[in-house]
């Protein structure tokens, strides 16, 4: 499945005054780097992949919709999932976007690999 481009759009509308956003292709969607690191990418199988903070990330799959992201059947570190359905208004996709773009800057801001 190709990733949505109209929640590709409404990612790109909210980055648009921010840092320097580039796009690339990936995780059969399209990953948005802010700063060049990833921060959130518009899922080939729909919804959104998120970069989070690993101590935070578990407190939002707790009490959000988000579930961790899993690849080839193993949960990735610090990455979330959310539901193309949990994304339907503005402020919805807001948060989510925020929450990668602060894990995307915090990676950037620390230079560690996590």
């Amino acid at each position: 499945m190709a990733y949505d481009v109209q929640l590709a759009d409404r990612i790109r509308e909210l980055l648009a005054d921010g840092s320097p956003v580039t796009e690339q292709p990936m995780f059969g969607g399209l990953a948005f780097l802010v700063g060049g690191k990833l921060a959130v990418a518009a899922s080939g199988k729909g919804g959104l992949l998120v970069r989070a903070d690993p101590v935070r990330a578990d407190e939002l799959v707790a009490t959000t919709t988000a579930r961790p992201m899993e690849m080839k059947g193993r949960v990735v570190c610090g990455w979330l999932y959310v539901d193309g359905d949990s994304l339907r208004t503005k402020r919805q996709l807001s948060h989510w976007v925020a929450v990668g773009t602060a894990a995307a800057k915090d990676a950037r801001a620390s230079g560690r690999k996590r």
